[in-house]
Protein backbone atom coordinates (compact mmCIF):
# COMPACT_ATOMS: atom_id res chain seq x y z
CA UNK A 1 0.00 0.00 0.00
CA UNK A 2 1.33 3.67 -1.16
CA UNK A 3 2.55 5.97 1.90
CA UNK A 4 1.47 8.74 0.27
CA UNK A 5 -1.26 10.83 2.78
CA UNK A 6 -4.92 10.10 1.74
CA UNK A 7 -6.86 13.73 2.32
CA UNK A 8 -10.23 13.51 2.46
CA UNK A 9 -12.12 16.68 0.97
CA UNK A 10 -15.63 17.60 -0.59
CA UNK A 11 -16.11 17.82 -4.54
CA UNK A 12 -18.36 20.46 -6.29
CA UNK A 13 -18.86 21.58 -9.65
CA UNK A 14 -17.33 25.62 -9.43
CA UNK A 15 -14.30 24.41 -11.11
CA UNK A 16 -13.09 21.65 -13.07
CA UNK A 17 -10.70 20.42 -10.23
CA UNK A 18 -13.88 20.02 -7.59
CA UNK A 19 -12.47 21.86 -5.23
CA UNK A 20 -13.95 24.74 -3.10
CA UNK A 21 -14.65 24.26 0.64
CA UNK A 22 -12.78 26.45 2.55
CA UNK A 23 -11.64 24.33 5.32
CA UNK A 24 -10.44 21.43 2.60
CA UNK A 25 -8.55 24.20 0.97
CA UNK A 26 -6.94 25.36 4.14
CA UNK A 27 -5.27 21.90 4.53
CA UNK A 28 -4.63 21.90 0.52
CA UNK A 29 -2.55 24.76 0.71
CA UNK A 30 -0.68 23.31 3.73
CA UNK A 31 -0.02 20.28 2.03
CA UNK A 32 0.96 22.01 -1.20
CA UNK A 33 2.92 24.21 0.18
CA UNK A 34 4.97 21.89 2.37
CA UNK A 35 5.49 19.62 -0.83
CA UNK A 36 4.22 17.08 0.46
CA UNK A 37 2.72 14.43 -1.23
CA UNK A 38 -0.85 13.36 -1.33
CA UNK A 39 -4.10 11.71 -3.11
CA UNK A 40 -7.38 13.30 -2.68
CA UNK A 41 -10.12 10.71 -1.84
CA UNK A 42 -13.91 12.78 -2.90
CA UNK A 43 -16.79 12.41 -0.59
CA UNK A 44 -20.44 13.73 -0.72
CA UNK A 45 -21.65 15.22 2.03
CA UNK A 46 -23.87 12.15 3.02
CA UNK A 47 -21.34 10.17 3.67
CA UNK A 48 -18.95 11.81 6.06
CA UNK A 49 -19.94 10.62 8.88
CA UNK A 50 -19.82 7.09 7.84
CA UNK A 51 -15.98 7.66 6.02
CA UNK A 52 -14.90 9.44 9.24
CA UNK A 53 -15.63 6.41 11.52
CA UNK A 54 -14.64 3.79 8.84
CA UNK A 55 -10.83 5.17 8.73
CA UNK A 56 -11.33 6.48 12.95
CA UNK A 57 -11.60 10.09 12.40
CA UNK A 58 -12.34 11.61 15.41
CA UNK A 59 -15.29 14.23 15.37
CA UNK A 60 -14.41 17.73 15.39
CA UNK A 61 -17.36 18.55 17.97
CA UNK A 62 -20.37 17.20 19.64
CA UNK A 63 -23.61 18.52 19.42
CA UNK A 64 -26.77 17.48 21.14
CA UNK A 65 -27.74 14.68 18.42
CA UNK A 66 -24.10 12.91 19.30
CA UNK A 67 -20.59 13.55 17.35
CA UNK A 68 -20.59 15.38 14.47
CA UNK A 69 -18.11 15.08 11.97
CA UNK A 70 -16.10 17.21 9.36
CA UNK A 71 -13.93 17.70 6.27
CA UNK A 72 -10.50 17.73 5.86
CA UNK A 73 -9.21 14.70 7.71
CA UNK A 74 -6.48 13.15 6.29
CA UNK A 75 -4.91 9.44 6.76
CA UNK A 76 -1.00 9.11 7.15
CA UNK A 77 -0.43 5.52 6.19
CA UNK A 78 3.21 6.02 7.03
CA UNK A 79 2.49 6.88 11.01
CA UNK A 80 -0.90 5.09 10.83
CA UNK A 81 -2.40 8.26 11.72
CA UNK A 82 -6.29 9.97 11.25
CA UNK A 83 -6.13 13.48 12.10
CA UNK A 84 -9.15 15.81 11.80
CA UNK A 85 -9.68 19.60 11.83
CA UNK A 86 -7.30 21.71 9.79
CA UNK A 87 -5.76 23.68 12.27
CA UNK A 88 -4.68 19.58 14.02
CA UNK A 89 -3.52 18.73 10.39
CA UNK A 90 -1.47 21.48 10.18
CA UNK A 91 0.09 20.83 13.67
CA UNK A 92 0.47 16.97 12.95
CA UNK A 93 2.36 18.04 10.15
CA UNK A 94 4.66 20.41 11.14
CA UNK A 95 5.75 17.78 14.04
CA UNK A 96 5.36 15.26 11.73
CA UNK A 97 7.34 16.35 8.75
CA UNK A 98 10.04 18.55 10.50
CA UNK A 99 12.29 18.95 7.54
CA UNK A 100 8.80 21.15 5.61
CA UNK A 101 8.02 24.75 5.90
CA UNK A 102 6.45 25.27 9.63
CA UNK A 103 3.67 26.96 9.38
CA UNK A 104 2.84 27.09 13.30
CA UNK A 105 6.04 27.86 14.68
CA UNK A 106 5.97 26.85 18.42
CA UNK A 107 5.97 30.53 19.93
CA UNK A 108 2.94 31.01 17.90
CA UNK A 109 0.52 28.10 18.65
CA UNK A 110 -1.54 29.94 21.20
CA UNK A 111 -1.67 33.09 19.11
CA UNK A 112 -3.05 31.20 16.39
CA UNK A 113 -5.74 29.50 18.08
CA UNK A 114 -6.72 33.06 19.01
CA UNK A 115 -6.65 34.15 15.98
CA UNK A 116 -8.86 31.65 14.63
CA UNK A 117 -11.27 32.28 17.43
CA UNK A 118 -10.78 35.88 16.09
CA UNK A 119 -11.38 35.37 12.78
CA UNK A 120 -14.37 33.02 12.76
CA UNK A 121 -15.92 35.94 14.71
CA UNK A 122 -15.41 38.71 12.35
CA UNK A 123 -15.36 36.52 8.84
CA UNK A 124 -17.46 33.42 8.88
CA UNK A 125 -20.32 33.85 10.32
CA UNK A 126 -20.69 36.97 7.88
CA UNK A 127 -19.82 34.89 4.94
CA UNK A 128 -22.72 32.27 5.24
CA UNK A 129 -25.85 34.13 3.69
CA UNK A 130 -24.11 34.86 0.87
CA UNK A 131 -21.73 31.90 0.56
CA UNK A 132 -23.70 29.02 1.80
CA UNK A 133 -26.42 29.36 -0.86
CA UNK A 134 -24.18 29.89 -3.47
CA UNK A 135 -21.98 26.74 -2.07
CA UNK A 136 -25.42 24.97 -2.43
CA UNK A 137 -25.78 25.37 -6.31
CA UNK A 138 -22.30 23.75 -7.00
CA UNK A 139 -22.78 20.57 -5.19
CA UNK A 140 -23.61 17.24 -6.79
CA UNK A 141 -26.94 16.31 -6.53
CA UNK A 142 -26.76 14.38 -3.30
CA UNK A 143 -24.52 16.91 -1.77
CA UNK A 144 -26.77 19.35 -2.61
CA UNK A 145 -30.00 17.58 -0.96
CA UNK A 146 -28.12 16.98 2.35
CA UNK A 147 -26.92 20.45 2.30
CA UNK A 148 -29.85 21.98 1.96
CA UNK A 149 -31.49 20.30 4.15
CA UNK A 150 -29.59 20.50 7.00
CA UNK A 151 -28.75 24.63 6.67
CA UNK A 152 -32.05 25.33 6.18
CA UNK A 153 -32.90 23.35 9.37
CA UNK A 154 -30.32 25.56 11.06
CA UNK A 155 -32.18 28.87 9.82
CA UNK A 156 -35.25 27.80 11.27
CA UNK A 157 -37.10 26.61 7.73
CA UNK A 158 -35.61 29.66 5.79
CA UNK A 159 -35.26 28.77 2.16
CA UNK A 160 -31.77 29.01 1.19
CA UNK A 161 -32.90 31.42 -1.64
CA UNK A 162 -34.14 33.67 0.71
CA UNK A 163 -31.20 34.37 2.80
CA UNK A 164 -29.58 36.99 0.65
CA UNK A 165 -31.20 37.28 -2.85
CA UNK A 166 -29.23 38.83 -5.80
CA UNK A 167 -30.01 42.75 -5.55
CA UNK A 168 -31.50 42.61 -1.94
CA UNK A 169 -31.03 44.59 0.67
CA UNK A 170 -30.71 41.69 2.56
CA UNK A 171 -27.62 40.76 0.11
CA UNK A 172 -26.13 44.34 0.39
CA UNK A 173 -25.96 44.70 4.19
CA UNK A 174 -24.21 40.78 4.49
CA UNK A 175 -22.32 42.20 1.84
CA UNK A 176 -21.46 44.87 3.80
CA UNK A 177 -20.64 42.91 6.63
CA UNK A 178 -18.31 40.54 5.33
CA UNK A 179 -16.41 43.89 3.78
CA UNK A 180 -16.12 44.53 7.33
CA UNK A 181 -14.81 42.09 8.73
CA UNK A 182 -12.21 41.56 6.32
CA UNK A 183 -11.70 45.91 7.08
CA UNK A 184 -10.88 44.69 10.52
CA UNK A 185 -8.26 41.64 9.83
CA UNK A 186 -6.72 44.49 8.04
CA UNK A 187 -6.04 46.36 10.60
CA UNK A 188 -4.83 43.43 12.51
CA UNK A 189 -1.91 43.25 9.43
CA UNK A 190 -0.65 46.81 9.69
CA UNK A 191 -1.14 47.30 13.64
CA UNK A 192 2.70 48.13 13.74
CA UNK A 193 2.19 50.82 11.33
CA UNK A 194 3.23 48.69 8.36
CA UNK A 195 1.03 47.15 5.95
CA UNK A 196 1.86 43.43 5.30
CA UNK A 197 0.18 40.90 3.31
CA UNK A 198 1.85 38.09 5.86
CA UNK A 199 1.40 38.18 9.69
CA UNK A 200 4.83 37.02 10.45
CA UNK A 201 6.55 39.70 7.58
CA UNK A 202 8.18 37.60 5.35
CA UNK A 203 7.45 34.52 6.35
CA UNK A 204 3.66 31.94 5.66
CA UNK A 205 1.98 31.17 8.37
CA UNK A 206 -1.10 29.36 9.20
CA UNK A 207 -2.90 32.22 9.92
CA UNK A 208 -2.18 32.88 6.35
CA UNK A 209 -3.27 29.66 4.77
CA UNK A 210 -6.77 30.45 6.90
CA UNK A 211 -7.28 33.97 5.51
CA UNK A 212 -6.46 32.48 1.65
CA UNK A 213 -8.39 29.64 2.18
CA UNK A 214 -11.96 31.36 2.99
CA UNK A 215 -10.95 34.13 -0.70
CA UNK A 216 -10.55 31.24 -2.45
CA UNK A 217 -14.29 29.98 -1.90
CA UNK A 218 -15.67 33.45 -2.24
CA UNK A 219 -13.42 33.73 -5.93
CA UNK A 220 -14.57 29.92 -6.96
CA UNK A 221 -17.93 29.97 -5.80
CA UNK A 222 -19.17 33.04 -7.01
CA UNK A 223 -16.81 33.21 -9.98
CA UNK A 224 -13.96 35.17 -10.95
CA UNK A 225 -16.07 37.25 -13.35
CA UNK A 226 -19.06 38.25 -10.91
CA UNK A 227 -19.47 41.60 -10.01
CA UNK A 228 -19.20 40.72 -6.35
CA UNK A 229 -15.58 39.14 -6.23
CA UNK A 230 -14.48 41.96 -8.83
CA UNK A 231 -15.84 44.25 -6.20
CA UNK A 232 -14.00 41.84 -3.41
CA UNK A 233 -10.57 42.17 -5.05
CA UNK A 234 -10.62 45.66 -4.39
CA UNK A 235 -11.18 45.58 -0.91
CA UNK A 236 -8.25 47.39 1.84
CA UNK A 237 -6.48 48.37 -1.36
CA UNK A 238 -6.73 45.21 -2.96
CA UNK A 239 -4.68 43.28 0.02
CA UNK A 240 -6.62 39.97 -0.76
CA UNK A 241 -6.15 39.61 -3.93
CA UNK A 242 -2.28 40.16 -3.83
CA UNK A 243 -2.91 38.05 -0.73
CA UNK A 244 -3.99 35.18 -3.06
CA UNK A 245 -1.67 35.78 -6.33
CA UNK A 246 0.97 35.06 -3.62
CA UNK A 247 -0.42 31.21 -3.02
CA UNK A 248 -1.53 30.63 -6.78
CA UNK A 249 1.63 28.18 -7.32
CA UNK A 250 0.24 26.51 -4.24
CA UNK A 251 -3.97 26.78 -5.67
CA UNK A 252 -3.51 22.82 -7.18
CA UNK A 253 -5.10 19.63 -6.99
CA UNK A 254 -2.06 17.41 -8.49
CA UNK A 255 -5.03 14.69 -8.89
CA UNK A 256 -7.91 16.48 -10.08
Amino acid sequence: MSNVIQFYDIPGNATPDKAWSPNTWKTRYTLNFKGIPYKTIWVEYPDIASVCKEIGAEPTSIRPDGPYYTLPVIHDPSTGKTISDSAAIARYLDKTYPDTPVVIPPETDALHAAFNFAFSEAIVRALAPIMLPATNAQLNPRSEEFFRRTREESAGGVKLEDWAPPGSEKRAKAWEKIRAGFGQIAKWLSADGNDKLLFLGDKVSYADITIVGWVIWVKRVLGPDSAEWKDFETWDDGKWAKQLALFEKYEVVPDA
